[in-house]
This record gives structure tokens, C-alpha cells and sequence, in this order.
């Protein structure tokens, strides 16, 4: 979400979306409060400090992680703070272990994702971070049925060998797809909660997903193409929830956000190509601004929730 006031973003959040409110991030507050630093933060034994280029690996708690950390535990004050009394399903982000690996670099500026043991601890620190961060929520919010989100914008990447080595030049081999599976399914088997993978990348792995174990996948509804089909229709006939992207995530004039029935036309021809039954429509699917909203201005991220609320009623009350 855009801005740096995280009691103000929170209020919203929980009056705007009551059917699943979520923890916001911040970026704009610096480092330690992107998705990536914020997760650093959490995960144990592992220290991090900011380069020029990005996240590293140190060898000692240095600023940057304490920040992190601290700046988390300000952001569970203030849900634990706006939830009092309240019930219901809350969700929470980190980034996914390919993602992370993809971009945390190790000590000599290689990216994780080169090095097998460097992949194989990044994973097994993520899922104990998964649980504890399951069980935090719980704890500060006992009315809480939570929901983890693993971000995984590079998991494509990392299974086509498109991560770029630190010169720039080349780039690191593709991780192989039983490894990136397994890494997956051991942060959400650890998680022990619905988790949901979001990728705003083309060529989601939905397949790949599902057998993982997510109980959905958030994409970017404008990249995919006729050929995700098939995909698409074998992951609602296998239960999955569908989290479809149909606003753009950098909109500045809220007045842009006029028909909620238009939003989800594409959302029906998803539905209506391949068959699906439009009974599961409003079952299945869960309507989002296609990916983060930092970029806003944050007169439309405010519009754009509400929005998403629209255009779901649309779809419901509508289904074909």
C-alpha cells in the first residue's frame, strides 16, 4: 500500500475489506518495510544488511534487520490494536522461498538461488518462519483465521533460468522443478493454514502450485493467455481459489473506477472459454487489484479495494 502511515492504512484495510482484511506493507517507509526486507527480518538466524544492489547476507544483526524486525512488531501492535473483539479470516504476506532466494544475495553478490545448500537453508528458515508467524497471529489476534500469502514474482523466473547473476551477463541455471515444488510445499505444510501464492508474472505454474499444496494462486488476470486455459480450469475442478488481478496497481485517479460490472468482464470469459460451471464462479474467486498498490496514489488504492468489493457482488449476483 502506498504511503507511511501504517495505523491509517490498517483502519482502512479492516473497513473496506471485511471479508479478508489483510496486514499492509509499506514500502515507502525505507528499508525494512518492503516485501522483502520485512520478511528478512523475520526469518531466524539469518542476517541481512542493505547494499547498492539489494539485500545481503551479513554475519552479525546489524541496522537494517533490527529495523526490520522492529518495524514488524510495530505493524502487529497496530492489528492487534483495530482487531480487538474482531473474528475472521486475516491474511499476512511474506515473500515465497524462490522469490527470496531469487533476489537476497550472499555474501560475494550472487543471488541465493545459485547455490544449492544456500537454496536448501533459505527454504528450511522460511517454513519455521511460516509457523511462527501463523502462531504470532493467532496470539495477538485470537479471533483470527489466518491466511499466508507467499509472493513469488521470480518463481517463473527460477524455473527458466532468467535470474541474472550479479555481473549481469549470464544468468543462474533454472532450478529444477521437483526442488521448487518441495521448497513450496515445505513453508506451506509448515504454515499448517490456507496459504495463497501470488505471481504477477506471465506463465504462472498452476500445475506446479496446486500439487505444492496452495489453496490459491493470485495472478494478473491481463497475462494470461488462451494456452493457461486448460490450467486454469483443472485448478477450480481441484477446489483451488482463484485471487484474479483486474485493476492495475499504479492508478492515480480513482475516478478511472466507474463500472464494477466491466471490471470482471474478462473475469467471465475466463469462466465461460473453457467451460467452467458458473455456479463455482463466486466460490472460486476472489477479486484483486492485479498486484501491490505502493505505486498508487492512495486516493485510488482506497478506491481500488472498494472496488474489487464491487465488482465480487457483480460477479455474484451475476455469475455468467
Amino acid at each position: 500500500m502506498p504511503g507511511t502511515d501504517v495505523r491509517e492504512t490498517a483502519r482502512m484495510v479492516l473497513e473496506t475489506l471485511p471479508a479478508l482484511p489483510f496486514l499492509p506493507e509499506l514500502p515507502a517507509r525505507g528499508p525494512g518495510a518492503d516485501m522483502l526486507g520485512r520478511t528478512i527480518g523475520l526469518l531466524p538466524d539469518l542476517h541481512a544488511r542493505v547494499e547498492p544492489s539489494g539485500w545481503r547476507i551479513a554475519d552479525r544483526p546489524g541496522r537494517d534487520s533490527r529495523r526490520a524486525r522492529d518495524r514488524f512488531s510495530e505493524d502487529l501492535d497496530t492489528l492487534e490494536e483495530f482487531t480487538q473483539g474482531w473474528s475472521g479470516a486475516l491474511k499476512v504476506s511474506v515473500v515465497g522461498p524462490w522469490t527470496l532466494a531469487a533476489t537476497l544475495e550472499r555474501r560475494n553478490g550472487e543471488a541465493m538461488v545459485g547455490d544449492h545448500g544456500a537454496r536448501r537453508d533459505l527454504v528450511a528458515a522460511l517454513a519455521e518462519t511460516a509457523g511462527e508467524l501463523v502462531g504470532t497471529l493467532r496470539r495477538r489476534v485470537p479471533g483470527a483465521s489466518p491466511v499466508l500469502q507467499l509472493d513469488e514474482p521470480s518463481v517463473v523466473s527460477v524455473l527458466t533460468g532468467r535470474v541474472p547473476t550479479a555481473s549481469g551477463y549470464r544468468t543462474h541455471r533454472a532450478v529444477d522443478r521437483q526442488e521448487v515444488e518441495e521448497g513450496l510445499r515445505r513453508v506451506i505444510d509448515a504454515a499448517g493454514v490456507p496459504v495463497v501464492v501470488h505471481s504477477c508474472a506471465p506463465e504462472v505454474p498452476f500445475a506446479l502450485l496446486r500439487r505444492a499444496g496452495a489453496h490459491g494462486v493470485s495472478f494478473d488476470l491481463s497475462l494470461i493467455t488462451e494456452r493457461e486455459y486448460d490450467a486454469v480450469a483443472e485448478s477450480v475442478e481441484a477446489g483451488t481459489t482463484l485471487f484474479i488481478g483486474v485493476l492495475p496497481g499504479d492508478g492515480a485517479d480513482p475516478t478511472e473506477l466507474s463500472d464494477p460490472g466491466a471490471t470482471v468482464m474478462g473475469v467471465r470469459s475466463l469462466w465461460r472459454n473453457p467451460g467452467l460451471p458458473p455456479a463455482l464462479l463466486p466460490e472460486l474467486v476472489v477479486v484483486t487489484p492485479a498486484c501491490g498498490l505502493a505505486g498508487a496514489s492512495p486516493a485510488y488504492a482506497r478506491a481500488a479495494l472498494a472496488h474489487c468489493v464491487r465488482a465480487a457482488r457483480s460477479l455474484a449476483d451475476n455469475p455468467e
